[in-house]
């Protein structure tokens, strides 16, 4: 049986579902980003009772079905920039619809009307904070970047971060503390609004 788990998106997330299943009693065959995968048939109060559990560490379990679809575009974008050395260059409208079946105009109206962001605006956003990562690695040229992340530039990295992060990726480069932000709040409206001033200019 499959379970679908809003916001699972790191290792950590995994362990504590991982967690959560065995101490009631359930035994899990695949445990990866938003998905689970169960031996049993959970019971409505096992159901809930692992839903209250979850919500305590930001977690959700979901049941609509239009839900679930969103939860999966983003964690296939965010296994692609986040978790992947260097990902085949692939446009990333039949990159989806290969990997979730869909036609992609469904996919990207669904995701606008229910995220109220564009699937575009979310991997920018995505990229943006992979590079942030990149950069504090220090182990790649800003060149490299944006070769590794698919930009036609550095030049056009360059301006795409500042416009995102309100700093050019040198002076990020230098900064003392270099702000990130958990993957489970990039490409959220709510989260953006409070933590980036530039975002309404984005949005727009």
């Amino acid at each position: 049986m499959k379970l679908y788990i809003k916001y699972m998106v790191s290792t950590r997330c995994k362990m504590l579902v991982k967690e959560e299943l065995t101490k009631l009693g359930l035994h899990f065959i695949l445990v990866e980003m938003g998905v689970v995968d169960i031996m049993e048939n959970i019971t409505s109060d096992q159901r809930e009772q692992l839903s209250v559990a979850l919500l305590k560490s930001g977690l959700e379990l979901m049941n609509d079905k239009k839900s679930v679809l969103i939860e999966k575009i983003k964690n296939v974008i965010i296994e692609k920039i986040h978790y992947k050395d260097q990902t085949p260059k692939m446009n990333f409208s039949d990159y989806l619809s290969g990997k979730l079946g869909y036609d992609y105009t469904y996919l990207a109206n669904l995701f606008s009307d229910v995220q109220g962001i564009t699937i575009k605006k979310f991997i920018i956003f995505h990229k943006i904070e992979r590079v942030k990562e990149l950069i504090i690695y220090d182990e790649l040229s800003l060149k490299e970047i944006a070769r590794n992340m698919h930009y036609s530039s550095a030049s056009h990295l360059s301006n795409q971060f500042k416009m995102i992060t309100g700093y050019s990726p040198t002076h990020f480069k230098n900064l003392k503390s270099k702000r990130r932000s958990p993957i489970e709040y990039i490409g959220n409206p709510d989260n953006l609004i409070k933590e980036n001033n530039f975002y309404k200019e984005v949005m727009n």
